[in-house]
């Protein structure tokens, strides 16, 4: 008889990036967000989709389960799923999903197999646990965690706090599974309108969010914002926060930031370069108090190794800033690090702190979703009008096809494999381009992403060559370091070349990616060069593509020349012309459909 599998299911439940990750014996075997599934940018509410995915990947049910560890930062679960019973909260449970909870054995659960974590807690489970470190430190920071109150495990140095007061920074000292809170950085609750708590709030994380919500109408918008940094002038402004004897300091929000984004042409505004001093200002703010933290943790621990989650993770700027200058041997950064990632700490949670397991799971990779066969492909390519606005073509040697369309200055997209975790296209749901070709970038923006000029672009490149070309020999496998472009590269791969002379790079090899590692040595034999542009395969406002008839849509209604799905080539023919008008009412309609059943 087989041997019986122990499995853990965690969740990020409830608010933003609601995501679910299936453990397998300790390793993850299945990960996803919900977004990808319902393809509502950051979808919150009740978590069946995700839950339903990666059992169903898995080929196993619920009764499978040994253990479910999940985490809201709004409030522990339990309290908020029993408000939900009287309150009504759409973005929380609309009524699709009330039906849903309702048959759901998880929704106001008492069993004593479902356990409820605290947010820091998941992050930095979500980093340590799963890290290549025996011992070392944890940093997690984000924009907010959960209430003092909320926060129920021993020894999370809560005692003496207000019980409002909510998660901001955390720091720990990590051997094997133990797991030590060395400080906390706590917000305590703020005045205001009772809609804009989060925005007045003195932490971090909380005010790059208030800066993204200034310059670009949303605090999600945080990467935007770094991405416009360089373009900003130096010391405009006075400091938006810095560190004073250990302490974070936030002056007050004042009146002198009266240019906010309303509704407006962004890129014509009359207060473009107000906002471009701004995001320099809270760049160069967040990457100084970072590195002093950094600094602090070191010298206190006298750690080699540091690991890195929560939302400010993802700012791959600071982020090789912190390699560069921080002092340690090894710094390790979760893929996932923002909200989406709260669902594989809770899994490395239950499997290490409640089942008392050891730790020997290394993520090296992000490609945690599930595959799709090459019928499913086929279906998805004959799927209604889709079948008849295109052409498709069987390849024998794809990754030398589809290099030979590159070089000759095609945008590709592409999919292969399982979908990458997190909220970065790692070369299995990506469009690509030629790096050479300086015009790629303004050709990217503009026709196929439709997003603003500034946003830059990032490399894949061959692992073993990616010391020749950006400064730095650590690799950046989840494009997560942003490192300076050697100058004798500069001119040979403007496409991806930032404003500062930077580049967000990813580097990739043959045991984590054999198809993305095959296709860069088909583009170095026929152009020299060993780098692609990456971008996520999706257009501005849209989740990063799931499904093959996910990909095929956003193909048809954008500027991407052709479409590589699996070892299909799709392009598109004389009919797609006529049909393209047709075939955007129903993407435009779909979409409306959908949000309206979200709001109703």
């Amino acid at each position: 008889m087989p041997k019986k599998h122990t499995y853990v299911l965690g969740i990020n439940a409830y608010d933003h990036d609601v995501s679910a990750c299936l453990l397998r014996d300790g390793e993850i075997a299945f990960a996803i967000s919900k977004e990808r599934i319902t393809r509502q940018k950051h979808d919150t509410g009740f978590y069946q989709e995700v839950i339903d995915y990666c059992l169903s990947a898995e080929g196993i049910t619920l009764d499978d389960v040994e253990l479910v560890v999940r985490n809201c930062y709004v409030l522990r679960v339990e309290d908020l799923e029993e408000r939900l019973a009287y309150e009504d909260v759409p973005e929380f449970m609309d009524e699709a999903e009330r039906a849903q909870a309702a048959v759901s054995p998880l929704h106001l659960t008492k069993s004593n197999k479902v356990v409820t974590l605290s947010h820091h807690l998941a992050h930095a489970y979500s980093a340590f646990a799963a890290s290549p470190f025996e011992e070392g430190v944890v940093m997690v920071v984000d924009g907010v965690g959960n209430y003092c109150a909320d926060i129920h495990e021993s020894g999370q140095l809560t005692e003496g706090i207000n019980p409002l007061a909510r998660e901001s920074e955390s720091y720990y000292r990590f051997k094997g599974t133990k797991l030590e809170p060395l400080k906390k950085v706590w917000l305590e609750p703020t005045r205001g309108f009772l809609s804009d708590e989060f925005f007045f709030m003195p932490g971090l994380g909380a005010l790059y969010s208030r800066v993204s919500s200034y310059i670009f109408g949303d605090w999600n918008k945080c990467g935007e914002v770094m991405g416009l940094a360089p373009y900003g002038r130096p010391n405009e402004f006075k400091p938006l926060l810095q560190l004073k004897n250990g302490e974070l300091e936030v002056p007050n929000w004042t009146a002198e930031f009266n240019r906010p984004y309303r509704d407006q042409n962004w890129e014509e505004s009359s207060d473009l370069a107000h906002w471009e001093d701004m995001a320099w200002r809270i760049q160069d703010d967040t990457e100084n108090v970072l590195i002093a933290r950094a600094i602090w943790l070191r010298e206190k621990t006298g750690a080699k190794n540091l690991c890195i989650a929560g939302g400010v993770g993802l700012n791959c700027v600071a982020n090789g800033r912190l390699v560069r200058e921080a002092g340690y041997e090894t710094i390790w950064i979760q893929p996932a690090s923002g909200d989406d990632g709260i669902a594989i700490g809770c899994a490395l949670y239950g499997h290490c702190e409640i089942l008392k397991q050891p730790r020997g799971f290394v993520i090296e990779h992000a490609y945690f979703g599930r595959s799709y066969s090459d019928q499913e492909v086929q279906d998805a390519v004959s799927h209604g009008l889709i079948g008849l606005a295109t052409t498709k073509t069987k390849s024998d040697n794809i990754c030398r096809d589809a290099a030979k369309l590159l070089a000759e200055g095609n945008v590709l997209g592409w999919l292969q494999g399982p979908s990458e975790f997190g909220p970065r296209a790692l070369g299995n749901r990506s469009i690509l381009a030629d790096p050479r070709d300086a015009k790629m970038k303004d050709t990217l923006n503009s026709r196929v992403k439709h997003r603003q000029a500034f946003r830059p672009f990032a490399p894949i490149v061959l692992a073993e060559r990616a010391s020749e070309i950006f400064e730095g020999e650590e690799e950046s496998p989840f494009m997560l370091l942003a490192k300076n472009v050697r100058p004798e590269w500069r001119d040979k791969i403007p496409a991806v070349v930032h404003v500062d002379g930077t580049a967000r790079v990813q580097t990739v090899r043959h045991d984590t990616n054999e198809r993305l590692y095959r296709l860069l040595k088909e583009f170095e034999a026929l152009t020299g060069v060993p780098v692609l542009v990456n971008t996520s395969f999706n257009v501005k406002g849209e989740p990063i593509v799931e499904t093959p008839l996910d990909a095929v849509r956003c193909f048809l209604s954008t500027g991407i020349d052709l479409l590589v799905l699996n070892d299909l080539l799709v392009r598109k023919n004389l009919l797609h012309s006529v049909l393209s008008p047709v075939l955007k009412m129903y993407a435009e309609t779909t979409a409306i459909v959908r949000k309206g059943l979200d709001e109703e």
